[in-house]
């Protein structure tokens, strides 16, 4: 065999490994996910095994975003501290300790725990799966990978809602629960075998394994990329997390947060949490209730998928203002259908495709493109930390809603309520025009460049 033929049957292998490489550390993703919408089918029997006040039942609901902004809080620290792969080793065995937890539990104070143990878990994740994509992968398919982690989040949605309704004709809500272990087993199994991330390994001084990662991942331009990895971090300082006030980091900073905040207060959760109680508010029985969710759910991966086949050709600016813009009209839609009386059945059918179609434009926009800018607009020397930040601000408002939608139901009524999340979504597409970069097909040492020279992402 010649030698151009030898290169031939060669060439595409690094692509081969990142592609396997990426998609187990979307497992992460999974995670996330599972955890996100087993609770919501899950509730509706756990009542009626435990009597509790409406209190210590929103403190069930919110229990893993708690834990969740507690893990965010110093998971980008461990992730700059032992690394991103060990990160994901621990997100999977802690989320494994939570969901066995809530399956045995007792009481309600174990339960409690068991969601708080699995929210650290999902904390860790939601920062790690993103962030040792985006480091792993070539700048050319960077985008699609990194979304990878988003397509599992809603596919752990979509298969949460299976395990909810296989169990809900015997209300097994401890199967339902424990049923979590399963994904976690299967990320720490496959990620014993995964490389560390490049950047992180040449960061503390390990060249050498720096390079034999990116000629595994990489057909072509390793020392290229090893050069600009080099320069970047012979610039970055040794003040850590404080480098995010400094002044060429603000506008990173402001992205990062203001889409953190607004992926949540344009009510993405409150629909995933409170998806069946929605549906049985328009007539939707309960078990019935759970199957809508799965259509919903289905929506939710399919369009991810969109997203992933689009980010890395039309940008992730675009993507952005048209998820964000259909979020807008969805959400005046659904508003006025349950603003107008006696719509009987048409209001059900109605109101669920107006859900779904809301899902769907979240989907292709703030779902996946929020944590694929976030994993590159940081300078390496902070980007685990910063990341921990945002991800902390997104916990924060999660948990904020989840807990604010049934109250701001009762308070003034529905329409109202998604009233306010469709002018919040107006505000964020305003925020999207007005701040976010675009990101595509560029290195993130480059990303970095221009952050540190001043020049503006926006051109």
């Amino acid at each position: 065999m010649s030698t151009a033929s030898i290169r031939e049957v060669v060439r595409g292998d690094g692509d081969r490994f990142v592609y396997v490489v990426s998609a187990l550390a979307a497992l992460n993703g999974l995670l996330f996910g599972f955890d996100t919408g087993i609770i919501s089918g899950a509730f509706l029997f756990i009542q009626d095994t435990f009597t509790m006040s409406p209190l210590v039942e929103g403190i069930i609901v919110s229990g893993a975003m708690a834990g969740a902004a507690a893990g965010a809080a110093v998971g980008g620290q461990l992730a700059d501290r032992i690394g991103r792969r060990r990160l994901i080793l621990l997100s999977s065995v802690v989320f494994f300790v939570g969901s066995f937890t809530m399956a045995v539990a007792p009481n309600v104070p174990v339960l409690v725990a068991g969601r708080l143990i699995d929210g650290v878990a999902i904390g860790f994740a939601s920062i790690v799966g993103p962030l040792y994509i985006s480091e792993i992968a070539p700048p050319s398919i960077r985008g699609a990978l990194t979304s990878l982690n988003q397509l599992m989040v809603t596919t752990g949605i979509l298969i949460s809602y299976f395990v909810n309704f296989a169990f809900a004709d015997a209300g097994a809500w401890r199967w339902m629960l424990g049923a979590g272990m399963v994904p976690a087993v299967v990320l720490a199994v496959g990620m014993l075998k995964m490389p560390e991330s490049p950047r992180w390994l040449f960061e503390h001084g390990r060249r050498d394994e720096a390079r034999a990662v990116l000629e595994r991942t990489r057909d072509e331009g390793v020392d290229t990329e090893l050069d600009e990895i080099e320069e970047t971090v012979n610039k970055q300082s040794d003040s850590g997390l404080r480098d995010l006030l400094e002044p060429w980091l603000r506008p990173a900073l402001v992205v990062g947060l203001g889409l953190a905040v607004l992926q949540q207060i344009t009510g993405i959760n409150a629909v995933i949490y409170y998806a069946p109680t929605i549906l049985e508010s328009t007539g939707f029985g309960g078990v019935t209730s759970i199957l809508a969710t799965v259509g919903i759910g289905t929506i939710n991966v399919v369009m991810t998928v969109v997203a992933i086949a689009l980010v890395d050709r039309v940008g992730r600016r675009r993507l952005l203002l048209v998820g964000v813009g259909g979020m807008v009209v969805t959400l005046a839609i659904l508003g006025t259908v349950f603003y107008l009386p006696g719509f009987g059945d048409v209001l059900g059918i109605v109101a669920t495709i107006s859900l779904m179609l809301f899902v769907a434009f979240f989907a292709i926009g703030l779902g996946p493109v929020f944590w694929l800018l976030i994993s590159e607009i940081y300078p390496l020397a902070v980007r685990g930390s910063a990341m921990g930040v945002v991800t902390v601000a997104n916990w924060g408002a999660n948990l904020l809603v989840s807990l604010a939608f049934p109250v701001l139901r009762a308070s003034i009524g529905t329409p109202s309520t998604f009233g306010l999340f469709g002018f919040f979504s107006l505000v964020g597409l305003v925020f999207v025009h007005r701040f976010v970069p675009e990101t595509k097909g560029r290195t993130l040492e480059a990303i970095e460049t221009d952050l540190r020279d001043n020049v503006s992402l926006l051109d």
